[in-house]
């Protein structure tokens, strides 16, 4: 020590000191500020339950497909509580709940619109405590309910959203997507078209106006044209709720093309289908639907489907291979009596994948439960090996390419597809920075 007893300050001694200067705070208020309230924690579980605010499309375009969804949240909700299904199968699952405290839940009608979304999830939040939100079928709903959760501070894991914005220009930091995103579908369907129709086609597009069809012919028309020589000879855009999609056809049937690909969905898809079979199209063009609405093979028939390619999140024919995928199929078709479609199996895996987390994490802490769901642990789930990346929060799966069976190739009134490649995700991710995906900050 220098005479006098004065330290002498040099370079090492100022940096220390603003280090710990700058953990004062964190050091000062020590427990207390690992229980600073986030969002709806910790008041949404200080009881013996923990609420989850769902909502989806029951009327509307999309309403089949919301019904479905929401009979897969129902189904997991269900085995969380009370165990079965795939829960004894996942490595801190209990099913006595989540953390000991039973998750119950309430569910409104999205309308297949943002705004009705966001007010039922902000009055999720605010009334009821939501530890969670989720649901929609829609990617404009999602990326509405997205920022609603960023700016709420409660975990939003994504319903059906198949747009690339949601995980890309959109993606927050309280967002979670399991679907494959457009970029991944269409990459994933890519080569197929290739290898079955052929090279240097030309190709007319029917896309809905929203995100979602803007996404999908983007990604797709991209992919076609930079590797394989396929031209657009039409893009068509209709709003979504069109009942009349005539003018539309008349264009794509003029339009010389090879492929009819057909971007609708829900309610949509079915009418644009039949219409598109009035028109001739399919005795003039290969069919192609990138995104195959979970029902448009029930509401047009196996007639209209078969020879049809396209993509799903889930067929359920895959639990003919996979384990957990049967064990979720005959849950479903136990309880509900039909086989599951693609919007419950996003249901029920979200709601077990967000479980999980919660579980590892030893909390319902929002912050904790994300950095869990970012560390890219990997569950066995139906559909296959799933992960979230941290850099964006869309799920690392593989992607079901299928094709339409002819009915006499039918084995069962709903074995409408045959898979042709179950793509490994990985082979499809859109690279890191995809779209300037930004997801913001924890608080």
């Amino acid at each position: 020590m220098p005479e006098g007893g004065k330290k002498t300050l040099n370079r090492r001694h100022v940096l220390k000191a603003g280090a710990a200067a700058s953990l004062l705070p964190f050091i000062h208020t020590g427990r207390a500020f690992a229980e600073t309230p986030i969002g709806s924690w910790p008041a949404g579980v200080s009881g013996d339950t923990a609420f989850i605010g769902i909502s989806t499309p029951l009327t509307g375009p999309y309403s089949a497909d919301g019904a479905d969804h929401l009979k897969g949240y129902q189904l997991a909700i269900e085995q969380l509580n009370n165990g079965g299904g795939i829960v004894s199968k996942l490595p801190h699952l209990s099913g006595k709940g989540v953390l000991g405290k039973k998750v119950i839940y309430k569910y409104a009608d999205s309308q297949t619109q943002p705004n009705p979304a966001v007010q039922a999830q902000t009055t999720f939040i605010n009334q009821d405590k939501a530890i969670m939100i989720t649901g929609c079928l829609s990617s404009a709903v999602a990326v509405a309910v997205e920022k609603l959760a960023q700016r709420e501070q409660v975990l939003n894991m994504v319903g059906c959203s198949g747009a690339n914005e949601t995980t890309g220009a959109d993606c927050v930091r309280y967002g979670f997507r399991n679907q494959p995103s457009a970029y991944m579908a269409d990459l994933a369907l890519a080569p197929v078209l290739a290898k079955h129709l052929g090279r240097n086609l030309k190709a007319a597009y029917l896309v809905p106006d929203y995100v979602y069809g803007h996404s999908v012919f983007g990604t797709l028309s991209e992919a076609m044209d930079k590797k394989y020589g396929w031209k657009v000879a039409a893009k068509q855009i209709a709003p979504l709720g069109t009942n009349n999609f005539s003018s539309y056809l008349l264009n794509i049937a003029n339009s010389g093309a090879d492929v009819f690909i057909n971007v609708t969905f829900g309610a949509d898809a079915v009418s644009s289908t039949k219409q598109a079979k009035q028109f001739g199209l399919m005795d003039k063009m290969k069919q192609v639907q990138p995104n195959i609405s979970a029902f448009l093979p029930d509401g047009v028939g196996a007639e209209l489907m078969q020879d049809t390619y396209g993509t799903f999140d889930f067929w359920w024919t895959q639990s003919y291979k996979d384990p957990m995928a049967k064990i979720f199929v005959d849950d479903f078709m136990k309880k509900f009596n039909y086989n599951p479609r693609w919007a419950a199996h996003i249901g029920y895996t979200q709601m077990m994948f967000w479980a999980e987390a919660v579980e590892r994490a030893k909390s319902f802490n929002p912050v904790k439960v994300i950095k869990m769901l970012e560390s890219g642990f990997k569950l066995d789930l139906p559909g296959g090996e799933t992960y979230y990346r941290a850099f964006d929060h869309q799920a690392v799966r593989a992607v079901p390419v299928v094709l339409g069976k002819k009915p006499s190739e039918m084995k069962s009134k709903d074995d409408y597809f045959e898979i042709l490649d179950l793509v490994p995700g990985e082979d499809v991710m859109p690279p890191k920075g995809f779209q300037g995906c930004k997801l913001g900050p924890y608080i």
